[in-house]
Formats: C-alpha cells, sequence, structure tokens
C-alpha cells in the first residue's frame, strides 16, 4: 500500500486539493516517460532505416547493372512490407539510401531531430544549407512541418542577403545564427500563415492583429531568441504620445526590436518616426551591457533610395524589409532573393 502520512485531509476541500495536486504530479511523469519513450523508439528506428540504407547503398555499388539494384530493392520492399507493414516501400527505402549517403557515419547523426526531420533534410543539395536548418532545428526546436516550412520559404536564402550576413555559415556551424543586433534581419518575411491573401484589401491594424493571433508563427518567422514584450505600447516624447506597433526583446542579440507595420510604400517620414523610436528606446529602456535597440520597418513596398537618402551613412540601426502576405512559389521567391542580392552588390560597388 502506498505510504500516505504526508497527505494532510483535513477535510473535503483539502483532500480534493490534494488529489488534485497528486494526480498532476503522476501525470507529469507518465507525459515524460511516454515522451522518452517514444523519442528512443524513433531513434532507434532512424538507426535502423540508416542500416536499411548502408546496405541497399553497399548493394548498388557493388552492382553494375541499374535495373538488377531497383530489382533488389523492389524485392526486399515486398518482403519486408509483408512481415512489418508500411513503411519500407521501393520509394521508402530509396530514401533511406540517400539518408546514408548524406550521413555514412551513424555518429555524426543527431539523435534530437526525427526520421521525418530527415526526410526533409536529405531533399537539400547544399551542405552548408542542409547544416544550416539541421543546426537551427535543433537550437529553435522546430517540429517536422516547421522545418519544412521554413525551407519552402527559402530562410537560408533569405538570411544570407540580409546586412553583415558574410560568415552566417561560420556562426550557424556554431549555433549561432543571430549574433549582432543587425543580423536579425530577413528579406522578404513571409507571413502566410496570417491569413491575408495577396492582393486583398486589408488595414495596417488587420494585419497586425492577425499577426498576434498567430503569434508562435510569427516569432518562428522572426527568428530565434524573440520574446513578445507588447503592441501598442503607448510612449510620451515631448508633450504627444505615440504608439509604436510591436515590440519584442531578442535575448541572443541583448537587444529592443521594435517593428512598425505598412501595408502601402515606404516614406521618409515613416522612417523619421522610427528613427525616433528607436532613440527613445535607447535613452529610456537600455540597462548596462545591453546592445542598442533596432528598428524593423515591414513594409509592402519601398524605394530603396529614399531609405538609403533618408538614413545616410551613420544610421545603423534602422532597417526596412518588406512582407509578403502569401506563400510565393519557388520561381517567385529565387526572383526576390536574386534581385536583393543584386542591390546589396550594387550597393557595394558605390560605397567604393
Amino acid at each position: 500500500m502506498p505510504d500516505n502520512k504526508n497527505i494532510d485531509i483535513t477535510n473535503e476541500n483539502s483532500e480534493l486539493l490534494n488529489i488534485e495536486t497528486i494526480y498532476n504530479d503522476i501525470r507529469t511523469k507518465i507525459i515524460d516517460a511516454r515522451g522518452k519513450m517514444l523519442k528512443h523508439i524513433d531513434t532507434t528506428m532512424t538507426e535502423v532505416y540508416w542500416y536499411v540504407g548502408k546496405i541497399t547503398y553497399e548493394l548498388s555499388e557493388n552492382t553494375t547493372k541499374a535495373t538488377y539494384g531497383k530489382k533488389i530493392i523492389e524485392a526486399l520492399s515486398l518482403k519486408l512490407t509483408n512481415e512489418f507493414g508500411s513503411g519500407f516501400s521501393p520509394v521508402s527505402i530509396r530514401r533511406m539510401r540517400r539518408f546514408y549517403e548524406i550521413y555514412p557515419i551513424w555518429s555524426t547523426v543527431s539523435t534530437e531531430l526525427s526520421w521525418a526531420h530527415f526526410q526533409e533534410l536529405i531533399r537539400i543539395d547544399r551542405k552548408e544549407e542542409r547544416e544550416f536548418y539541421e543546426i537551427e532545428s535543433i537550437k529553435s526546436n522546430w517540429g517536422c512541418r516547421e522545418l519544412r516550412r521554413q525551407i519552402n520559404t527559402k530562410l537560408y536564402d533569405r538570411y544570407l542577403i540580409s546586412p553583415d550576413k558574410e560568415l552566417i555559415i561560420k556562426d550557424s556551424k556554431k549555433g549561432l545564427i543571430e549574433k549582432q543586433p543587425e543580423e536579425l534581419l530577413k528579406t522578404p518575411y513571409i507571413f502566410e500563415f496570417a491569413g491575408l491573401k495577396e492582393n486583398k484589401n486589408y488595414l495596417e491594424t488587420d494585419l497586425e492583429k492577425s499577426l498576434l493571433t498567430h503569434l508562435t508563427e510569427f516569432l518562428l518567422e522572426l527568428g530565434r531568441g524573440f520574446s513578445f514584450v507588447a503592441n501598442q505600447q503607448r510612449i510620451k516624447i515631448g508633450s504627444e504620445y505615440y504608439y509604436p506597433d510591436l515590440i519584442f526583446y531578442n535575448r541572443l542579440a541583448k537587444c529592443f526590436v521594435i517593428i512598425d507595420l505598412k501595408i502601402g510604400k515606404l516614406t521618409h517620414q515613416d522612417i523619421g518616426q522610427m528613427q525616433m523610436y528607436v532613440n527613445y528606446y535607447k535613452k529610456t529602456q537600455m540597462i548596462e551591457d545591453e546592445n542598442e535597440p533596432i528598428g524593423i520597418l515591414l513594409c509592402a513596398d519601398k524605394d530603396d533610395a529614399v531609405v538609403e537618402m533618408t538614413l545616410g551613412d551613420d544610421v545603423k540601426n534602422v532597417y526596412a524589409s518588406k512582407y509578403l502576405t502569401y506563400l510565393p512559389t519557388k520561381e517567385e521567391l529565387i526572383k526576390i532573393i536574386k534581385d536583393e542580392k543584386e542591390l546589396i552588390e550594387l550597393n557595394k560597388k558605390d560605397e567604393k
């Protein structure tokens, strides 16, 4: 019999309170145990899939005729499926072989990721890109669905064209994707989860409300280390009150991040106002050991010449970036990224 000496039941209410406490404690233990058990099972099965990939890879390497190798995989698939059920189709076995080709040493396979994660990762040809997503999946605790979304929205390429990303690969291998405040920016931000379709007539308040409704997805799109602070926070400058749209804090960059949403084309007045917000947070909110706040103007459209002339050469903590309320096609994203890269290269030449 369990020892109930420590359970103080003096009346009906205290009895219910103690039972609820005990129940919650046991429930937590059970959930943790199930989670560990499922994690162990998934890791074990991932190792099995790796081994299947190893065997079939070695068979294909030792087989001169491709048709013979194909027949072996089909025969193996039939026998495994008959005994162990689905999961061993010819397509799945070829995927396992691809898994082994990319990770030929089992000790290099992260046990923190599931087989579902690896099925997404092995679709990526570029080694540096694959390592980037692998590290970010672990550091940001992405599920396979979020990993797939980040790959589809070409997060890696968007990071590469953000300011001061020359060392992105080196930093990503260390797990330091956002190391400096100016490295937080992406181009473009993609808010397809907000439910505001392309070319739909909506207001800035509609966009803000939708982003806050989908705050988890919004934080994931912003990047690692972001915490929500406030929206429409009232600040007094002089005799007037102002209301920045969104305030975040990034613990990796150690700074406040102020975001204003603009549904139309960005104006120099918008940029000037953001500079004022950044200066306000620098003077009134920043504490010792923190970096200076940064401001990000998210707009549907912008004229880079206006941004450059308004900010000048001295302002380094206010940025303008486009957002999309729909998930563009692969071709559209590639074009956007290509255009941004060309613009950055052109600006570098002008500086010289």
